[in-house]
Formats: structure tokens, sequence, C-alpha cells
């Protein structure tokens, strides 16, 4: 990927362009610096032949990024944050800035994940401060929305998305982002929104944002069994795993969907 940018457009068999999945896996807090080598003694080997169509992304915690960055130099595999910080630098305990990450060669930067939104509250306005934070330091921003359980029971899920859309990338450059459906109800629960669904959701999103070179993944319960579904949907591209990805296998398993 060149620095700084998203190549978000690929040519197809048939000679169409369109755009180039994501495969993203979110570790959370899990995995030390040992664990995150042992992780990618098994994972690496794995990706070697995965087609180049698509690109294969890990957030480790930021402890272990830079142990990931010498490891996986020279590989398919690309590193996110899992936030980032709208000031370079400053009286910001426990945040990261955008210069500290780009110095371990980082790409990506998740922002807005519905664990954050719940457990420290934050806003939409605060989202789209570290999006753009992320996005004018060279960083491309995953930017998350979804709905509740209780919110989608209501019929106030489009409603809800559409407000986190709309207020947490404004001012930025679509073409340089990603946006990442994830219904709360569905991730680490085991439920899996049904993939027409969750394809209707991620169209609706790239309308209502007006590009359709926009990267929209899904996440919510990814698991190797339904991948390959998810991945045949014409809106989905690609997916943000969480509890799956710290298994190398089922990880390697998803990074080496078939459409087939």
């Amino acid at each position: 990927m060149e620095q700084g940018g998203l190549s978000c457009l690929i040519v197809s068999r048939r000679g169409l362009r369109v755009r180039k999945p994501v495969i993203a896996g979110n570790w959370k807090m899990h995995m030390t610096c040992a664990d995150a080598r042992s992780y990618m003694s098994v994972y690496l080997p794995l990706i070697e032949e995965t087609p180049n169509d698509r690109h294969l992304v890990i957030a480790p915690p930021f402890t272990a990024l830079s142990t990931l960055a010498d490891i996986t130099r020279d590989t398919k595999l690309e590193l996110s944050s899992q936030n980032v910080h709208w000031e370079n630098k400053g009286a910001y305990t426990a945040e990261i800035s955008p210069s500290m990450l780009t110095e371990h060669k980082v790409r990506y930067a998740i922002v807005g994940h519905s664990e954050p939104r719940k457990y420290f509250s934050e806003s939409d306005e605060q989202i789209n401060l570290r999006a753009k934070s992320a996005q004018s330091n060279g960083l491309i921003p995953i930017v998350c929305v979804g709905e509740s359980d209780q919110q989608r029971e209501m019929g106030e899920a489009e409603r809800v998305i559409r407000r986190q859309v709309e207020q947490g990338l404004e001012g930025m450059n679509t073409n340089q982002l990603i946006v990442a459906y994830e219904p709360i109800w569905a991730i680490g629960t085991g439920k899996t929104c049904e993939a027409n669904e969750a394809n209707r959701i991620c169209g609706l999103i790239r309308g209502w944002v007006g590009s359709s070179e926009l990267i929209v993944q899904y996440g919510g319960s990814v698991k190797p069994d339904n991948i390959d579904e998810l991945m045949t949907m014409s809106d989905i591209d690609g997916v943000l795993v969480g509890g799956a990805s710290l298994d190398p296998k089922n990880f390697a398993r998803i990074s080496n969907y078939s459409l087939n």
C-alpha cells in the first residue's frame, strides 16, 4: 500500500474496476509481545499464497505494535492501531498520538468502536476528531458504526447509523477512509447479522456518504464458516474481525476467503 493512501480499486477478471476488500483483525486487549510472535509464526506462512486482491490488516494492542512492525516487514500484512488521539502530543494520559503510530509503520487506525463508545462514552464529535487526526497524518481511519439490539427492535437502526456516519465523517476525505458496520448486538455474542441484511446496511452507508468507491466492511461474529457468504455480497468490502482473529488458523481461513 502506498504511504498515506488506500489502494481501493482493483481490476476483476471481467475487466471491471471494483473495490479492494480489507480483511482486518482486532485483537482488542489480548496478546503480549510473546503471544504476538507466536501467533505470527503460524499465521504468516498461511498467507504467503493469499491473492493480492485484498488488504490484510491486524490491530494489536499498542504494546505489540513495535514487535509486529519488525515481524511483518516485507509481508502482506499491514498494521492498524485500535485508536488514535486528535493531538500529536500533550497531557492526554493513556492516549496515543498519530506520530507515535506512524513511527511503527502503522497504516490504519480503528476509531468509534462500540466498546469505547459504550465504556468510555465516546461521542460522534470525538470520533470525528480522531478520524480527522488519523487522516491528516497519513493513516487510514476505520470508522465503526452500528446499532444496539434495542435500537434495532425499535426500528431506529437506520436513523442511528446515519447519524453516526454523518457526524463521524463530517469534513473528511471519503476516498481515504473505511467505514465498518458493526451491529452492537452481533459483537462477541455469536449472533451474526444475516448476510443480505448486512449487505443492505452497507449499501445504505455508501449511499449516505455519496461515494461509490467507499470501502464498507462488516463486523460482528465473523467466523471461518460465514466469511465466504459475506464476501459474495455486493456491498460488503471486507470484514473487521474480533474473537476469530485471535486464532491464527481461523484468521488465516478468513484472510483466504474464497468466492468460488
